[in-house]
Formats: C-alpha cells, structure tokens, sequence
C-alpha cells in the first residue's frame, strides 16, 4: 500500500500489485516428460531449446521417474539451485524426487518424480479425489492410480516452491493431458498462487467415440459427457480431464478441430489455440537435402530388393515410395480409408498401362512374435549374393587391369574369362538358393493375431502379385536403427520416401504430415486433422506446395476414397523433375513449423494465466 497527500491534505490509498513486474517462472508437467510413450513426448522434446531460449534456468519440467528411460536420458544433479533444495527437502522426508538435467538441446531443469511408494496411500488419494472434484475411480484402471500418486507428489513440491517463492516470483505451471493435472486440481482447490494452463492434446472421449462409431463430428454436439465416459468405462479419465479443463485459468488445445470437442466434453470454450512444431534444420543449398533424399531412398532400394526380388524384379529407377505411419487405430488414422484407395489406384495405374510402381510402407506397432524368419532369411541371402558379386567384382578389376595393361589389342577382353569356376559355382548356386515361385510377404514380422490391415489383404487379394502395381509393406513395429531389415532411423526413412500418407479421421494435430514437411517430402493429410486444418487457414494454395488436404468432413468414405486415389494417382503421374520441384517448395514452408515461431503462442498462454489469477489473488 502508499499514500500521496491531495491539495486539501487528505490521503488516498492507491493499490500497488507487488508482482506486476517481478521475474516470473515457468514450470511444465506432463506424462511423457523424459518418458517416450506418444506424440506428446516429441511436443515437450523438440520445444525445449525454444523455451529455454526464452526462460533459461526460470523454467523446469516435470514427469514420472522410470528408470528404463531415466537411465538414457537423464542427468541427476545436486546443486544449489532452488529447485534442487526443495528436492533435497522432499528426499529427505521420504519421497522421492530426482532432480537434474535432461540430456536433450537445452538441457533443461527436470524434476522426476518416483511415485511407487506414494501408491500405498491409494486409497486416501482416490477419496481425496471424490471429496475435492467429484472424481469417482470405481474400478478404473492401474494407470491411474498411478496418475493418482504421480500428482499427488508433484503438487506437494509446486506447493512448497509457492510457499518459498510466490511472494517474489508469478508461478506459472503448464500441464499437458490428464495424466499429470490431479496437481492443478489441488493447486485450485488449496488457492495456491500458481498461474495454471492445461492443454488437451486429444480428449479422452473423442478418442474413444470416433473409433467406434460412424459420423461422430456430424453427432458431436448431442453428446452427453457423463453418459458417454461411463459408456466407455473412462469415467475417471474423462472426470479428471474435464474438471482440469473448467479449473485451469486458461485452457487450451492443438487445433480448432478439438477445440469444437472441448466445448461439448468440457463445457468450456479454449482460450487459445497451441499448434505443435519441431525443430528445423534448413540447408544453405537445396541440394543437401535433396542428396539426402536419393542417399536414404538407396537403403530403401535395398530392403526393396531383398523383399521382392526374390519372387519377381521390377525397375527401382520407376519405383515411387509411399508411406503411412502412427499409432494403430484403424478407423482414427484413416488406414481404412487408405487402404480402400490404394486398391482404387492400383486400378487405375493398371488401366493407364503405366510401368511405374508403388511400394506402400504401413509403419505403426501391433504385438508380433518376432521378424518373419523368411523376411529375414531372404535379406541375408541377397546379402550373400551382394558379397559374392563384390568378389567377382575385384577378381574382375585387377585381372582386367593387368590384361589391359600387357596386352597390345585395345579391344575389350572376354569378362567371363576373368572369373574362376569357384565363384562362377558359388553366385550360381546362392542365386538359385534365393529364387521362389512364393509372392512377397505383405507383412515382414508374425502377428500375434490377424488385424484389418491383414484381413484387408486377404478380402482384396492384394498380396504382392507380380501384375499389380501397388506393392505392400506392413512393417507392424516402428523403425529404428537396430532394425535389421531398414537400419535407418525413422527420420532417414521418411527422407527417403516420395510421399507421406496420413488422411485421419480423427487427428488433434498430426505430427507424421509435419514430419513429412520439414524434410522436404510432400504429404497428405485431411481436413479432419489438426495440421490440415491449420494448414488450410496458413495458405489458399497448399496443394501447390507439396501438402494435399483430403476433403473428410461432410463426404462420405466413397467420396474422400476417390479423392485420395486421384490425388495419389496424380501424383504418381508426375514426371521427375517435378517431384524434385514439389519437394524444393515442401522443404520451403518448413520454416513456419519452427518452434523459435510457434513458442510465441506459449508465450501468450502463460501471460494470459498470469493475468487471469493475478486479477483474482493480487
């Protein structure tokens, strides 16, 4: 409070609000913090050199402590910074709090939370639960108990940074999904001065209907939250996620499209809209990227052959990759719709009598015993018979060279001479060993049990006959440098493809299409996903530059099937150097997805918290 004296020297009070300039922190929460589970993990992950650009060492996040993963890519540290005290507090009273550095660009501060012996108090955290928020976690899965002893944790030590630091410092904490926000319900329902955000990357229920049923945008608006939780046994998921919606000071999500569910499922309009991006390397010349791609695409090439031309040959020079990848929900990732419209387009590729081919990859994960043994086996013995023809290939050059350089005939000599029987016998028998009569497998692991994509295959009789044009892949496991028949990392794949596949029909975001973009290989998505419809709003001409967006809302199947097989068949028209072009403009537009432009819509998010509970507590 201060004075100042009028003319009549009487007083009047003038309220000062101590924190309006003072220095302010930011913490971040989330399940996936240091723990890669979904596309959340690559959100927090790619924005950390942005947001440390900006905060520093006033900024820390927050996860669950798992050794698997801690062991990788965590650093614990015990300094005397303030955070690491309050975790020496904590420690030091039983819990059990890691502090340190994880191991990304920007080496952020990051509190993991080992929550294993707070599960013994389950039960009082489950009625704390009931009695504050009206939660009821009748029979709810094990996860969230674990959420339940996560939070409860995490919400003691944003406590107690409040307590020591809220006087000098405005608190903001951002938490991102329900798996972490039981904390931001007790921040509110205890009034501690912390500014809170909560996006929603996809809702619980949203998830769960637009699986199951048909027409859910058209259905959206009548639905009944409570009746559709309990429908879906997700009742404390889905309590949880809308009480933390209703009691943030400022809610958020990915894109208008799930902003409309929010409204229904939370009954509560969005803030603000946070679109995700990533990190993004530009090349001073067009060119590296481009060797970049043809580089990846010989690797490719590669598994290609020892997948197919065991059985029959086609030529790699008119080959043209596509690719699909994600999570496995058959209907919400738009597989149906793709499969059904790569079935037209081998149609119509046959029809136009043209010679090239498609090989469509299917990356996404599905329980598997292990690597089919005749995939395997088929790659090693193309293996044998590349060493083979090296052998032969140096036995060739260096008699080559001492004949050419003895003999006085400049005429070229009889190559077979050069090779011994030895080798002639051995290329001989390997090549006949490889050879089948079988069609290429459609699936390169053993499923633990068929699924759509399979039984697809087996309706369609697309199965890697030699006449058709559109060749499968369905690789049921992501891809990693240890994987055995690509060895490239997923991003080296991507690069190395011609065209991503990604028509959702329910997507908050999307993350494969962006993915696509910032590597310079165009893509489709649809307008039902997040990154469609931005990109809709970003450009009139987005189809010029390489990303073609599949009209879902209001079409039926049959329509947007037609529309992604002629929009895949157009591409497959394309002669090559305009490929080579559309990539040039993908890689162009990259830049916008940078999180040095995106993190300003974080910025306005944490300002706006700020000024919403200050208006309220200051």
């Amino acid at each position: 409070m201060a004075t100042k004296k009028r003319k009549d020297e009487t007083t009047e009070t003038i309220k000062i609000n101590p924190l309006a300039e003072a220095p302010k922190f930011l913490f971040e929460s989330a399940w996936e913090v240091c723990n890669q589970v979904g596309g959340i993990y690559t959100v927090i992950r790619s924005k950390v050199p942005a947001m440390v650009e900006e905060w520093d060492d006033e900024y820390c996040l927050i996860g669950p402590y798992f050794p698997q993963t801690a062991l990788v890519e965590f650093e614990e540290v015990n300094d005397d910074s303030p955070i690491s005290k309050i975790a020496q507090e904590m420690n030091a009273e039983g819990f059990k709090v890691h502090y340190g550095r994880w191991l990304v660009t920007g080496r952020p501060q990051i509190i993991l939370i080992d929550f294993q012996d707070m599960l013994k108090n389950i039960d009082r955290l489950k009625y704390q639960l009931w009695e504050h928020h009206q939660v009821s976690t009748v029979n709810v899965e094990p996860l969230v108990n674990d959420v339940l002893a996560f939070s409860e944790v995490a919400y003691l030590f944003l406590k107690r940074y409040a307590d020591k630091f809220a006087s000098k410092q405005r608190i903001v904490a951002h938490f991102h999904e329900w798996m972490c926000s039981v904390a931001l319900l007790e921040l509110r329902h205890h009034d501690v001065p912390v500014a809170t955000v909560f996006t929603t990357h996809a809702t619980m229920l949203g998830r769960y209907i637009a699986g199951n049923v048909d027409n859910f945008y058209e259905k959206l608006p009548h639905y009944n939250w409570a009746t559709e939780a309990k429908n879906y046994g997700i009742e404390a998921q889905a309590g949880i996620e809308r009480q933390s919606a209703q009691k943030a000071h400022v809610l958020t999500t990915v894109s208008d499209v799930t902003a409309k569910e929010c409204e229904v499922f939370y009954g509560r309009s969005c803030d603000l809209i946070l679109p995700n991006g990533l990190n993004i390397t530009r090349f001073a010349a067009t060119h590296e990227f481009q060797n970049l791609h043809l580089k990846y695409k010989q690797k490719i090439h590669q598994f290609v052959m020892g997948h197919f031309f065991q059985s029959y040959s086609f030529d790699l020079d008119k080959t043209i990759y596509f690719f699909t990848s994600g999570r496995y929900e058959f209907k919400n990732k738009g597989y149906d719709l793709t499969l059904e419209a790569l079935r037209r387009l081998n149609f119509k590729i046959v029809q136009s009598g043209s010679d090239t081919t498609v090989v469509m990859f299917i990356i996404t994960r599905n329980p598997v015993h292990s690597i089919n043994p005749e995939v395997l086996q088929s790659r090693a013995v193309m293996q044998e018979i590349r060493e083979t023809c090296e052998a032969i290939e140096k036995q060739i050059g260096d008699q080559l060279f001492y004949s050419s350089a003895a003999s006085d005939d400049a005429k070229l000599p009889d190559l077979n001479e050069f090779v011994d029987d030895y080798w002639r016998l051995r290329l001989r028998r390997t090549i006949q060993t490889w050879k089948t009569k079988k069609l290429p497998n459609t699936v390169t692991h053993l499923l633990k049990q068929p699924d759509e994509i399979t039984e697809f295959f087996e309706k369609t009789k697309l199965q890697n006959h030699e006449k058709d044009r559109v060749k499968f892949v369905y690789h049921p496991d992501f891809i990693s440098p240890t994987n055995p028949l690509f060895g490239l990392e997923y991003s080296q794949f991507v690069r190395g493809c011609h065209l991503g596949v990604f028509p959702s029909y329910y997507e908050p975001w999307g993350y494969t299409p962006l993915e696509c973009v910032v590597r310079g290989i165009p893509t489709i998505t649809s307008d039902l996903s997040g990154f469609g419809d931005f990109m809709m709003q970003l450009m009139k001409d987005y189809d010029s530059v390489g990303v073609n967006v599949i009209k879902r809302q209001n079409k039926s199947f049959e329509e947007a099937a037609e529309e992604l097989a002629n929009a895949m068949f157009k591409f497959v028209s394309m002669n090559r150097r305009d490929r080579i072009m559309q990539r040039n403009k993908v890689e162009n537009i990259s830049e916008v997805f940078d999180w040095t432009n995106l993190r300003s819509y974080y910025d306005t998010a944490h300002d706006l918290a700020l000024k919403k509970s200050g208006s309220k507590r200051y």
